[in-house]
């Protein structure tokens, strides 16, 4: 069996950074972790071809070449997704789809001719679509049926179908789930409540691999909440760190967490230890009532700012996300997220208008109240909300529109990551592997040349960027190549900022056009 693995493309949104990439030659953030792991578990006998159309497209030969095409992806890469499988259909191929956008709006795809859904976890429904197969069954939908898998015997992902110079970073999992039960959430939807964590010795085999094909940059450990089991993280980070000591500090580390990791300093150390250097943070936003009414309870215990503080101090570049349009929200809520990143410095802060994503407890409740808009989803950052708010819908867009627009204001964006990386500069413990030498890259260097240009000379920022560039290799020059590659990122969003505004004011016109053409219609029945 010859399987083409296809990963669709993902629209222009906050982590694309394609003008941020585009400076050090990548073309994506990160690659398919989930096709890699698909490649894994299928018969190794069948032979794998994979292409990550976010980097290049298919070839004509590939095409020719499958005798089944697999497709994974998220809600948000929806469009492309159902482009690729009309198009392997056109060319009479074998589909098969699995990943979070099939298991959650199944009939999306099956209305356009799929042959074969993998729903769920794969390490229980990929078995099941391989003994179809063999069986000859030339269509099927493989379900779960509420049984989750035992990820302890996750075979290693097939890195080496990877293309490496196409990427920022690496990816690999260390668990599945989350405690929580926030209601808007679907990974708990996806992956259940109860965290499923691979062994350390498991998981640094994977590293171990990744050593081995060459890789020698940062890794995101891509777990929605990679705390979820403290006893079980901990193991593993000791035992990660001997690894880490033998190897150079080949890696440095990336992840999500839950905000309640500020209460945990011995893991925060082991974390910073073993060459963890930032994490992202779901914080929502800092009005506590928003935060209760949709059960994220963990973010009211105690001071969120406390919270960032504490994380940052230990040596931890935090990254977090916030989100408008909870019910009861009063007004003003962008201007009080915005002074919540201002003060405690937050460079990068994912902003999005809150969505209804399927089968959530927010989806059912408001599907319960005949609220849900649209039955679709789209996570990304130019979209209206898919239900009816309990404020104006226009005026939750226009504070969505000027908070992200002030926020990536390119001399505040500046600002707020040169504090940030000064109070980085006070952890106790420094970044590890500066020793180990690296040889001269001229992409780094052009890409420097690049930044120094636009934002020390052509921009408004050009005097706070000499001011602050000197004052960071006086105070904190182990920080410095860090401190100029998350300055780079606004390369990206200055641009992306614009796309935000124009995008959702335009939908706020359609929306405004709508509500009025149904006022008319109601009072010429009247």
């Amino acid at each position: 069996m010859k399987v083409l693995l296809l990963y669709p493309l993902f629209p222009k949104s906050y982590w694309s950074f394609e003008k941020t990439l585009a400076l050090l030659d990548i073309k994506a953030m990160l690659p398919p972790l989930g096709l890699v792991t698909v490649a894994a578990i299928l018969p190794q006998e069948w032979e794998f071809k994979l292409v990550d159309r976010n980097v290049r497209y298919v070839s004509e030969q590939e095409w020719q070449w499958a005798d089944l095409v697999i497709l994974s992806g998220m809600i948000v890469q929806k469009e492309d997704m159902i482009n690729q499988v009309k198009e392997a259909k056109s060319r009479g191929k074998a589909v098969a789809v699995g990943g979070p956008y099939a298991t959650a709006l199944p009939n999306d795809l099956t209305s356009i001719g799929t042959d074969y859904l993998i729903l769920d976890e794969g390490e229980i429904t990929l078995p099941l679509f391989v003994e179809a197969v063999n069986r000859g069954e030339k269509t099927g939908i493989f379900r779960s049926n509420g049984e989750r898998p035992d990820v302890t015997f996750t075979p290693i992902p097939r890195f080496d179908l990877l293309e490496f110079k196409y990427y920022a970073e690496m990816s690999v999992q260390f668990s599945r789930g989350c405690p929580f039960q926030c209601e808007f959430c679907d990974i708990i939807v996806l992956y259940g409540r109860k965290p499923r964590t691979k062994t350390p010795a498991q998981l640094i085999a994977e590293l171990e691999k990744l050593y081995e094909l060459g890789w020698r940059r940062s890794i995101f450990m891509v777990d929605d909440n990679f705390i979820g089991n403290k006893r079980n993280v901990k193991l593993f980070l000791q035992e990660l760190k001997p690894w880490m000591q033998e190897h150079n500090y080949p890696f440095s580390f990336a992840t999500e967490a839950s905000v309640d990791l500020a209460k945990e300093q011995e893991l925060m150390d082991l974390m910073v230890q073993c060459n963890f250097g930032a994490v992202f943070l779901g914080i929502e936003t800092p009005d506590e009532t928003s935060l209760k009414l949709t059960q994220k309870f963990q973010n009211t215990r105690d001071s969120l700012s406390d919270a960032v503080y504490t994380i940052t101090k230990t040596g931890l570049r935090v990254m977090a996300g916030f989100i408008i349009g909870f019910d009861g929200e009063k007004s003003g809520a962008g201007e009080r997220i915005i002074r919540f990143v201002e003060q405690t410095s937050i460079p990068t802060a994912l902003f999005s208008m809150l969505q209804a994503l399927p089968d959530t407890a927010l989806w059912h409740r408001l599907e319960k109240e005949g609220r849900l808009r649209s039955k679709s989803a789209n996570i990304n950052q130019t979209t209206l909300m898919n239900f009816v708010p309990t404020r104006p819908l226009e005026e939750i867009a226009r504070e969505y529109v000027d908070a992200f627009y002030q926020l990536y204001d390119p001399v505040c964006f500046l600002e707020r990551t040169y504090r940030h990386f000064r109070i980085l500069g006070q952890a106790t413990y420094p970044k590890k592997g500066k020793n180990a030498k690296k040889p001269f890259n001229p992409v780094i260097l052009r890409s420097l040349l690049i930044i120094c240009w636009r934002q020390g000379v052509l921009r408004e920022t050009r005097w706070k960027f000499w001011l602050n560039l000197i004052s960071m290799w006086y105070h904190n020059p182990g920080g410095l190549s860090s401190y100029l590659a998350v300055c780079a990122q606004i390369e990206h969003f200055v641009e992306y900022r614009e796309i935000v505004k124009q995008e959702i004011e335009a939908q706020v016109r359609e929306f405004l056009q709508e509500e009025n053409k149904l006022e008319q219609s109601k009072s010429l029945a009247a």
